[in-house]
């Protein structure tokens, strides 16, 4: 049995089996929760990311978690908005399935995405909830894991894309 649950707050202070990065492809921190996650969990992270040598759009690496409340960090790389297209849509989509996937092999139970993509990458939000969503439910329906989701939206706007689509 899975649920999927959606809260506004800060992902860095929530304690979950594994949090989310939208990372970088180099995964050497950045801005939005890229940097908020890496500053929050310490030098140790972007010492085990480098040593990982990045992180190719749409697939995800898994970390410790050293100073946050999660024990991992799943990096993920969503795609950069240029027009609406499949292939963008389909990276998204990526980032999900992958995320999810490392989860069920490091026996993760709980697990707290952010909206990828959706700041400096600039894919529109409604949409990205849409992939988000949707994506998230057939990966879990598909394979009859038992996992909670929690996407965790940071600001009010948002949260309604993610809520639109219970």
């Amino acid at each position: 049995m899975y649920s999927i649950q959606i809260l506004q707050g800060d992902i860095t202070r929530l304690e979950f089996d594994a949090i989310v990065n939208a990372a970088n492809e180099r995964l050497n921190g950045g801005d939005g929760v890229d940097g908020a996650i890496h500053l929050a969990a310490g030098p140790g992270l972007l010492q085990e990311c480098l040593a990982l040598g990045g992180c190719p759009t749409g697939e995800a690496r898994l970390t410790k978690g050293y100073s946050l409340k999660a024990k991992y960090v799943i990096h993920t790389v969503g795609p950069v908005w240029f027009e609406e297209s499949d292939h963008e849509s389909r990276l998204l989509e990526n980032c999900y399935r992958n995320s999810l996937q490392l989860a069920v092999e490091h026996d993760i139970r709980t697990i707290a995405f952010p909206a990828i993509s959706t700041g400096a990458y600039g894919f529109p939000p409604g949409p990205a909830a849409r992939i988000a969503m949707g994506t998230t439910r057939e990966f879990l329906e598909s394979g009859n894991h038992s996992m909670e989701v929690t996407f965790v939206c940071f600001d009010e706007g948002s949260l309604r894309h993610y809520e639109a689509q219970i």
